[in-house]
């Protein structure tokens, strides 16, 4: 990526090489993987740097729009990130307010979940795997449940400890603080029969 600096300041993005003008001449997009940078320079065209330092991880948290400025000193473009805010732990709820601005959906009420928050979601991905775990198996439960074959034991073991490991890890989840203690967790669970 390139940045036009002109008065010391990022005027235009270029987020790919394309046919340009600049000081009335118009320059084919080729200058870009042609020219030096030093040529580059000479037309106010500058590399930038992006630095991550305030960048966090978007699953987690919301990241400002990178702002971008130009060193004179040192000839450089350099975007950065502002400080980002962590993402809700717990769900948005539809307020009084909203009904007041006739926001609510129909069927909804103040206090009904609006947005799910982080942990809700990872729950969700829990029950989840859990399900999807216990799906293949599903057939041993039916087959015994009509009257056939019971389950055998190492099968009933086994789903008896995936559904206990998904309510460890959803105690787990809400237990957590804030989003680093959230993000820190780990989910083991229990290894499937032969």
């Amino acid at each position: 990526m390139w940045a036009k600096v002109e008065s010391n300041t990022v005027t235009e993005l270029i987020q790919r090489p394309r046919a340009m003008t600049v000081g009335g001449v118009q320059h084919p997009h080729n200058i870009f993987n042609s020219w030096s940078e030093a040529q580059l320079k000479a037309i106010d065209i500058y590399p930038v740097t992006i630095d991550n330092t305030n960048c966090k991880d978007d699953e987690w948290y919301n990241n400002t729009n990178v702002t971008y400025t130009f060193d004179s000193e040192n000839e450089v473009v350099t975007g950065t990130y502002g400080t980002a805010t962590a993402r809700n732990l717990d769900d948005t709820l539809w307020t009084q307010a909203d009904s007041d601005l006739g926001q609510l959906p129909e069927g909804t009420s103040v206090g009904d979940p609006k947005g799910n928050g982080l942990k809700t979601t990872k729950k969700n991905t829990i029950n989840d795997r859990a399900g999807s775990l216990l799906q293949k198996y599903d057939w041993y439960t039916l087959r015994a449940a009509s009257g056939g074959t019971a389950i055998p034991s190492a099968i009933a073991t086994y789903q008896a400890a995936v559904r206990t490991k998904a309510n460890e890890h959803s105690t787990a989840i809400d237990a957590v603080a804030n989003v680093d203690a959230l993000a820190a967790l780990t989910f083991d669970w229990p290894t499937e029969p032969s």
